[in-house]
């Protein structure tokens, strides 16, 4: 299975560590943030990374080179960061069937496995979630489920919270995905958002999974974030 790596990302709230650059190469306990996506990746069967990049894009390309662990690496380039969706569409030529994403600025520890599993079992989506506080809600895609714990729709930061019931970054992925990408308009915010993509393919009938986090899970934007992720990591050690 290929795995999508969106890493385009400026890292504007990371501060004086971007300075000198790109968001994705930030290191965290000694290595740069992708790496530790990479190696969480490398413990699976994905056979492809095509990486996502963006600002800076080359000195990521020059870090790693065309192979992580024997994993060869393909990039593409998202040259307007307009979206997750977005970003997503600029790798459909180099995806023949399902897939994986992993954000690029996620450090975490959990049940990635049954993410693949349920994939391969015949879904069009499967959602790594996770449960947090409603002011995290806000910040992030929120699930809106029913009484039977059945997706209804996925909602982009939004001011009221459905649930705290929140994405993670990771999917699962069918390449039904694209033609759902391409049928979305830009939200208010200017940007092609992959839950507005998912809530088609859920208003559409397609099999829509939900795997719940065991484990953590950082998703690195400031300073205060990278202490956090290293403290979990040293934690693991």
């Amino acid at each position: 299975m290929k795995a999508v790596v969106p890493a385009a990302g400026e890292g504007t709230r990371l501060g004086t560590l971007t300075d000198e650059r790109p968001k994705p190469l930030v290191e965290v306990a000694g290595r740069p943030i992708l790496t530790h996506c990479f190696e969480r990746l490398a413990g699976f069967d994905v056979n492809e990374l095509v990486v996502v990049v963006g600002y800076r894009g080359e000195e990521i390309g020059e870090y790693y080179g065309h192979s992580f662990e024997n994993i060869p690496i393909n990039y593409v380039h998202q040259r307007e960061r307009l979206g997750l969706a977005h970003a997503i569409s600029r790798a459909e030529e180099r995806i023949d069937g399902e897939f994986l994403v992993y954000n690029g600025d996620n450090v975490l520890s959990g049940n990635l496995g049954e993410v693949i599993e349920a994939q391969r079992s015949g879904a069009d989506a499967t959602l790594l979630v996770d449960r947090v506080t409603r002011e995290e809600a806000r910040e992030t895609g929120v699930l809106d489920v029913d009484d039977d714990g059945r997706v209804r729709r996925i909602v982009e930061k939004p001011a009221e919270p459905p649930s705290t019931l929140v994405t993670t970054g990771v999917y699962g992925l069918s390449p039904e995905i694209f033609d759902a990408c391409r049928r979305i308009e830009p939200s208010d915010r200017g940007e092609y958002e992959l839950a507005d993509a998912l809530t088609l393919l859920i208003e559409a009938g397609r099999r829509v999974e939900v795997v719940e986090l065991e484990g953590w899970r950082v998703n690195v934007n400031t300073p205060a974030d990278v202490e956090r992720a290293e403290r979990l990591l040293a934690e693991e050690d």
